[in-house]
């Protein structure tokens, strides 16, 4: 019996013993674990956590041992690893050289889809075998940056025609002073050239205070039927011109919030691009709904439509369909891009149905807000003043 407690006794203490240690050895362990932090140079950690830009530090092993949040939304970066081949090899030249290098890359956004980023990267030593990029997104900046120079050349390859042949008539009647018949025939030339030229200088200065325009700001209630029926006015006497009815039927009034003259212009150039494409005889309908918070303008008209492979490019600044028809009816290929601006700014959409043959249906969408009576007041105000001063101009 005696001996059997005694036993026990020492069994125990064994196993107390065996515990403290394996406990003893395993705190050595962790003791001894390396730290994977990098040691990086005093202050450094503060810079770059105010810095504003997306950083990437990377060890000797090309592993990521420290990344922000940025340079994981940029798509730089992927559990510890640099995604992208480019950066890759910038860091490897970098720790060879040991020299300070950087570039401008445009990059894949992720693993799918074909979205791609810009980003300039600017890589460094720091502490050793680490190195630091620092990346700045730069995709906005190019691309307003590459539109921008696209809009300047289309502007000077538009203007350049009908420029030149306002210099070119004016020279023919010149030479033509003798000859009544001919001087009549190259001042209607040179008249509707000059409309042309005019038309597409109003159209830029159109195109570029939409874009300088915060409707947040500017913006106020604005009744949208009365835009309409102001719009279908204002395109009376082209429609007269052409033999082309121009019907306005749906609600009576509808309200949004917004820049009415950045409206009246989108809805103008609705209806007057879809009077230039139809037929004599024809009518062009203009339909306003309102229905789950979204008020909806749809243009309708029964000219030749336009092809599914031309539809996605219609809206692009100075596209035509048919260059040749945009010439004869006095088109400027900016009047849908300005659509598609106004009505973005606005919050909405605009969308095409087209089929040749068939006709073409532009339908805006915009969110709606209540009429408020002393809103009422402000936009019928304002409409009689824009109409008085027009009356003045006339």
């Amino acid at each position: 019996m005696i001996t059997a407690v005694v036993a026990g006794v020492v069994g125990l203490a064994l196993g107390v013993a065996g515990l403290a240690a394996y406990r003893h050895a395993r705190a050595g362990r962790v003791l001894s674990l390396p730290d994977d932090e990098p040691e990086l140079p005093a202050g450094a950690a503060d810079v770059l956590s105010v810095i504003g830009r997306a950083f990437v530090l990377v060890d000797d092993v090309d592993g990521v041992v420290r990344a922000n949040p940025s340079a994981y939304a940029y798509g730089l970066v992927r559990g510890h690893s640099l995604v992208h081949q480019e950066l890759s090899q910038l860091v490897r030249r970098v720790r060879a050289d040991g020299v300070i290098e950087e570039g401008e890359f445009d990059l894949a956004r992720g693993p799918v889809g074909q979205g791609s980023i810009v980003v300039h990267v600017r890589a460094a030593p720091l502490g050793g075998e680490h190195i630091l990029l620092l990346a700045d997104d730069r995709t906005e900046f190019t691309r307003t940056a590459a539109m921008r120079n696209d809009f300047v050349a289309n502007v000077s390859h538009e203007l350049k025609t009908p420029v030149g042949a306002v210099s070119l008539l004016a020279e023919a009647i010149d030479d033509a002073a003798e000859d009544p018949t001919a001087v009549h025939r190259f001042a209607g030339r040179l008249e509707k050239e000059s409309k042309r030229l005019a038309a597409l200088v109003q159209g830029i200065i159109e195109l570029s205070r939409l874009q300088g325009t915060d409707v947040v700001v500017k913006g106020k209630p604005v009744d949208v039927r009365q835009l309409l029926d102001e719009a279908v006015d204002r395109t009376s006497i082209i429609a007269g011109e052409r033999n082309v009815r121009v019907g306005v039927g749906g609600a009576e009034e509808a309200w949004v919030y917004g820049d009415g003259d950045l409206l009246m212009t989108a809805f103008r150039n609705l209806i007057d691009n879809a009077i230039r494409y139809s037929p004599a005889d024809t009518t062009v309908g203009v339909g306003l709904r309102r229905r789950d918070g979204l008020v909806t303008v749809s243009v309708t008209d029964q000219g030749p439509g336009i092809a599914p492979d031309e539809q996605e490019r219609v809206f692009e600044r100075f596209y035509r369909v048919d260059a040749a028809r945009a010439r004869a009816t006095g088109g400027t290929g900016l009047g849908l891009s300005i659509v598609k601006h106004v009505v973005a700014n606005h919050g909405g959409e605009v969308t095409l149905w087209s089929q040749p043959g068939q006709g073409s249906t532009f339908t805006v969408r915009l969110p709606e807000i209540e009429e408020r009576e002393d809103d009422r007041e402000v936009v019928a105000s304002r409409a009689g003043g824009v109409a008085a001063g027009e009356s003045e101009q006339r």
